[in-house]
């Protein structure tokens, strides 16, 4: 079942008039969140869409262009066996992952999606009620030059500019997410609820108070990330991953999954996808050692070993042994402040093969 449409107005041509409303008309800001990145312009973001109807992971894949199921999969942690034709009920929140795009100081989707326009649409219906929304009218007029928002035609490709944004946060690197606020919210709660600060969130968003918070509006929100030590030359550098979510990587080879409730250390294993590009998935033992990717085991004393990912390059998977020091106030598992981000213990890494000899310390 694809998405739904919801016409309010029907007109048998190829020009329709735009279901306007006012609030959109006078009220709609610039496209995009805050972006001032100067190294980086391009990055991987997420953002809430509540679904307008019962629809397919399918469907939803389909309208977003998203170029692979499974990053709609880690992206809501769902498990990589869920099926493309899996249904979810209207009003269900799914996180979209996007690329995102930065130019002179804004962040919006890197010309992705693509919305083809079908008879009875209107650039209203196509912002609130078939992107339930995420942008406004005004802002899908705008990025497509379009001169009259009452003239769009059957067929007109148009590019959706969702928010985004590749900048640091708080001196950290972070995942930009797109969080639909519900009902009731408060930005402290907000704050609270991703672990980042409230004078973080306002200011992000241009907010000077909690009271500016619209219910069902989105807003810029940092997920922290977990912490790799993946070399700069792979594929996938930089490899961020925020909690409660997975990446298929290394051409479906390799699965990355962060979980702060045990480490804010990235845990890669073997994705069991066995096949790539016609062949059998590279090595990912750790060299010199039994180990295979994801394995850990308890040294003597407070010290942790783990068989960890780093990197892809030239179709070779890298792997590396780190040793992690668990002892209290020594980083361990200390949870209380990510990656990046805290000052609460410090994690000691040594990397001891696979051409990444280094010693690294990894703030937590």
């Amino acid at each position: 079942m694809g998405l739904p449409y919801i016409p309010t107005v029907i007109i048998l041509c190829s020009v329709f008039t735009i279901q306007s409303n006012a609030q959109d008309t006078v009220t709609a800001p610039p496209p995009g969140f805050r972006c001032t990145n100067p190294t980086t312009t391009t990055c991987n973001s997420l953002i809430d869409y509540k679904l307008p109807n019962t629809t397919t992971l399918s469907a939803i894949t389909d309208l977003f262009q998203i170029r692979n199921l499974r990053q709609l999969l880690g992206a809501n942690n769902l498990p990589l066996t869920t099926p493309k034709t899996q249904q979810f009920n209207a009003d269900k929140v799914l996180k979209i992952p996007f690329p995102c795009l930065c130019q002179n100081g804004t962040g919006i989707s890197n010309h992705r999606p693509i919305y083809t326009v079908v008879p009875e649409d209107g650039l209203y219906h196509i912002a609130a009620e078939v992107f339930s929304r995420l942008v406004l009218y005004p802002q899908i007029q705008t990025v497509n030059n379009i001169p009259d928002a009452n003239n769009i035609t059957v067929g007109q490709k148009l590019w959706i500019p969702l928010p985004c944004s590749c900048d640091d946060v708080d001196g950290g690197p972070v995942v930009h997410y797109g969080y639909l606020v519900p009902a009731g919210s408060s930005v402290g709660g907000i704050a609270q609820q991703f672990n980042t600060t409230e004078t973080t969130v306002l200011e992000l968003n241009g907010m000077t108070n909690s009271s500016e918070l619209l219910a069902d509006s989105i807003i810029d929100v940092p997920l922290k990330v977990c912490t790799t030590s993946i070399s700069s030359n792979s594929t996938d550098y930089p490899l961020r991953v925020p909690n409660n979510t997975y990446t298929i990587t290394a051409n479906g080879c390799v699965q990355c999954q962060c979980n702060a409730a045990t480490s804010w250390v990235l845990n890669c294993q073997s994705s069991g996808i066995n096949l790539y590009n016609g062949r059998t998935c590279p090595s990912t033992r750790c060299p010199g050692t039994a180990f295979d990717l994801g394995n850990t085991t308890a040294d003597s004393g407070c010290s942790l070993s783990r068989c960890s990912y780093g990197g892809f390059i030239n179709n070779t998977i890298y792997t590396q042994l780190t040793q992690e020091s668990t002892c209290p106030g020594g980083g361990g598992n200390n949870n209380s402040s990510p990656s990046g981000n805290g000052s609460s213990g410090l994690r000691w890494s040594f990397v001891l093969g696979a051409s990444f000899i280094a010693l690294h310390l990894v703030r937590l």
